[in-house]
């Protein structure tokens, strides 16, 4: 019976750590192209290089990009939210 147990939680915590190690931030189930999405955000941008950075690190700790070169940040509210140290948006 303790065998059982045991075979039982270990089965639990390798679960666990794979459904850890395969979502991304916020529950997502997949990974998004963060090079791909900030690219195209980033197109038409005046200060190219900085707007990918940003975006870049937004994506990241988000996992989300909103659609679009500007606005939009209604679909990805963690994207619109995150401000830099003197409170200004940290995401293009």
């Amino acid at each position: 019976m303790a065998s059982m147990a045991k075979s039982l939680l270990c089965i639990s915590l390798v679960a666990i750590l794979l459904l850890v190690e395969t979502t991304g931030p916020h529950g997502q189930a997949y990974a998004i192209d963060c090079g791909a999405k900030c690219g195209y955000r980033c197109s038409k941008s005046g200060r190219p290089k900085m707007c990918l950075r940003a975006c870049g690190t937004c994506c990241q700790r988000c996992g989300c990009v909103p659609p679009g070169t500007s606005g939009n940040e209604n679909v990805c509210p963690c994207y619109a939210n995150m401000t830099t140290h003197n409170g200004r948006h940290k995401c293009p």
